[in-house]
């Protein structure tokens, strides 16, 4: 039932639409708090975002424990790792053939990515690498994802959280899929709470 929001009782009215920041200032917000980015970082417990040559060490992936991978920049023509690549490392794979383009569709990887990470966490001693080439644009929107999807964050708190330990920018396309997914996960916890 939508609120009485008429003139005279606009006072009284709560607006159930939830909107979040545009694009423009998920961007600056971004931009405001840069911070040094390496080739891999933790930025959730047991979750790590990074790049293709951390992808690719192999060294790197066994020191920091890796047991799960999502390679958000698959495919023969991008970065060709895959089960064969990691099957003396007995490392979980899962494979996004995406590219960094704004009018990419990513959001159809947002919910099975996101249940792929959680079982890498949950797994015993799991530990799980998201990366594409350098890691801040593909990659770090699935993470965004994964913790809208799965640790209840708005997607501003997701953005803060991740950039508290790993330089990102997401292009303009993901941002905009994302909040689509804010919207659309407000909307849930709203429906719920009744």
């Amino acid at each position: 039932m939508m609120p009485d929001c008429s003139p005279s009782r606009r006072p009284f009215c709560v607006m159930s639409n939830y909107e979040p920041l545009p694009v423009h200032d998920l961007q600056r917000l971004l931009w405001s708090h840069r911070r040094s980015t390496g080739h891999v970082n933790e930025v959730w417990p047991k979750l790590y975002l990074g790049d293709a040559f951390t992808a690719k060490d192999k060294s790197v992936l066994r020191q920091l424990g890796i047991s799960h991978i999502v390679n958000a920049a698959s495919g023969r023509y991008r970065i060709n790792t895959g089960p064969e690549f990691y099957r003396d490392l007995n490392i979980d794979f899962y494979g996004v053939e995406a590219d960094d383009h704004p009018y990419f569709d990513l959001s159809a990887y947002f919910f099975p990515v996101a249940q792929f990470i959680q079982v890498g966490l949950q797994a015993p001693n799991g530990t799980v690498l998201v990366h594409c080439a350098m890691g801040i644009s593909r990659a770090a929107s699935l993470v965004l994802a994964f913790l809208m999807i799965s640790e209840g964050m708005s997607l501003v708190d997701a953005l803060r959280s991740v950039g508290e330990h790993r330089d990102i920018c997401p292009n303009p396309g993901f941002l905009e899929q994302l909040r689509q997914l804010d919207i659309k996960l407000e909307g849930k916890r709203r429906s719920r709470s009744k």
